[in-house]
């Protein structure tokens, strides 16, 4: 069993670097690596280079087309049996690829793809936003943490699938906007078996800001709308508690006009839930300062998925 990595990038040298660090530390050593630099004007060809001697790497630069087609560029390259899609902003655990080839073998896998988690080594914000992207009190603990891995919808962080599914589904064929959650979905209808990997996580670092961090909360939002344009069963009821969510917020700002009573009981609920944020945070993360973090972008990203999910639904009717 032979993988080949595929890497799109776009402008980010650095993070690129640390990536194929972690690859050259894998415990087994059947993979290629291939860097597809879509149109970066801050190329990492230099970088990438670097890496030869350590590892069997392809660069290879091409105009702007978008991250799901660079991706296709790159499976028309590869030799692998298996192609492995990750981001740019990853790091890989050491054993990744042994754990994916044992659950490959013993699950008799035609695609899969793994959770995203924080490194010790993350910033206090990272990881405070990582726990409010992944945590079952924001996002019901849909990315990564399903109890039926049959259910799961890879994401394009940390995904694959077998030479077999490249040829017969035709990859990505959406640039940028959800495109491998409705790939995830047009293998599952094509007969092919996709699951979680529970235990084959990669480390993900967050956006390095508040405000790109809303910002992508919002394209996820926008982007599960244009998923639904493929596969109108994409939208499901988990993906509308955020626009719930915001609606609940919203609907606090009149509420002690309307009904004293309700208010309170609003703020109870509210109070409670900010305290499971905290208290869950603090926990995993073993730092207040981290629990006091996710409370405030918890927030954030719940309300900017709503509003990307309520845009997109305006402007598609």
């Amino acid at each position: 069993m032979f993988f080949s990595i595929i890497i799109p990038v776009y402008n980010r040298p650095d993070e690129i670097r640390e990536l194929l660090e972690s690859l050259r530390l894998q415990e087994i050593a059947n993979f290629e690596v291939i860097v597809m630099d879509d149109g970066s004007e801050n190329t990492c060809e230099s970088i990438v280079r670097a890496f030869e001697k350590e590892l069997e790497v392809t660069y290879q630069w091409i105009e702007n087309i978008g991250q799901g087609f660079a991706r296709n560029r790159g499976a028309a390259l590869a030799k692998g049996d298996y192609f492995i899609f990750f981001d740019s902003d990853c790091i890989i655990p050491a054993d990744y690829l042994t754990k994916v080839a044992k659950a490959i073998r013993e699950r008799r896998l035609d695609a899969f793809g793994g959770p995203d988690a924080a490194h010790e080594n993350f910033s206090i914000l990272q990881k405070a936003m990582d726990y409010a992207m992944t945590s079952f009190w924001t996002t019901g603990g849909i990315r990564g943490k399903l109890q039926d891995p049959s259910k799961f919808q890879a994401r394009g962080y940390n995904m694959g699938f077998s030479r077999e599914v490249f040829q017969k589904t035709g990859g990505f064929i959406d640039p940028n906007q959800g495109e491998d959650i409705e790939l995830s979905i047009r293998i599952k209808k094509a007969g092919f078996t996709l699951e979680l990997i529970a235990d084959a996580f990669v480390y993900h670092k967050r956006k390095s800001g508040i405000l790109p961090f809303i910002r992508q909360g919002f394209s996820f939002g926008r982007n599960r709308v244009n998923v639904s344009t493929y596969h109108p069963e994409a939208i499901k009821l988990v993906h509308l508690l955020p626009l719930a969510f915001l609606l609940f917020c919203l609907s606090m700002l009149v509420m002690p006009w309307l009904s004293l009573m309700l208010f309170y009981l609003q703020l109870l609920v509210f109070s409670f839930w900010l305290g499971l944020i905290f208290y869950g945070a603090t926990i995993q993360y073993n730092n207040p300062i981290v629990g006091l973090l996710a409370i405030p972008l918890a927030i954030a990203q719940l309300s900017a998925y709503a509003k990307g999910l309520a845009w997109a639904w305006l402007r598609k009717s």
